[in-house]
């Protein structure tokens, strides 16, 4: 992979093209492995999209029989797969939960606090109207008007946030409470850099959004 100097223009800062790589192997897993969707990177992706543009010049500019074009060839492909997977694990995402995805972004826009794109946010909302539709004519239109009622925040999937993962941490993070929801047995815990744990994830959510830990 080469390292040459990236610029992000809404951070003004230069990062090598590793980093990029790494920030996206780690926001990939992350999505996979977490069971709400996270917070979208989409500088980070923007970023190494024109890399991959960069070195597929670089690469055209070999000569077929080059022994170093197939070995880029390959690690390309890899990278096109970590982020087309990533893109992919979030809309799958922003269809199984839509209605709690819109409901929830809805009031972060209003924040600044946005988890979506604006091109995933107009998604999920067509998707939504889709299902409403599709409900609308398939059911509701060939039942009595009297039985017509509907709200659509009543088929709402929630994400499940009390299941359990895996973790390590990138830091040391003192004071993590795990509420005790059957008793009075509240605990607190420590996590030292390098530990591994498994802990529900509500309690470390928004660990895994600073970075102060990783999902594994």
């Amino acid at each position: 992979m080469d390292t040459e100097d990236l610029e992000l223009s809404d951070e003004e800062e230069e990062i090598t093209a590793d980093v990029v790589l790494k920030t996206i192997q780690n926001l990939w897993q992350n999505e996979r492995l977490s069971p709400e969707i996270l917070p979208h990177r989409n500088d980070m992706v923007e970023c190494m999209l024109g890399q991959i543009q960069h070195m597929e010049r670089n690469i055209n500019k070999l000569p077929k029989t080059d022994l170093r074009a197939s070995i880029h060839k390959m690690e390309l492909n890899r990278i096109k797969y970590i982020i087309c997977n990533y893109l992919k694990t979030r809309l799958d995402k922003i269809e199984k939960y839509c209605i709690t995805i819109v409901n929830d972004e809805k009031q972060r826009t209003e924040s600044g606090t946005n988890y979506l794109t604006p091109s995933e946010f107009r998604y999920a909302q067509e998707y939504l109207l889709s299902i409403e539709h599709h409900l609308k004519e398939t059911i509701l239109n060939r039942v009595p008007g009297n039985m017509q009622a509907f709200e659509i925040n009543k088929m709402a999937i929630v994400p499940a946030l009390q299941s359990h993962v895996f973790l390590k941490a990138n830091e040391t993070v003192n004071g993590i409470v795990l509420e005790d929801h059957f008793g009075d047995q509240d605990e607190e815990i420590d996590l030292e850099e390098g530990s591994q744990h498994i802990l529900q994830y509500k309690f470390i959510a928004d660990l895994v959004k600073n970075g102060k830990v990783q999902l594994v």
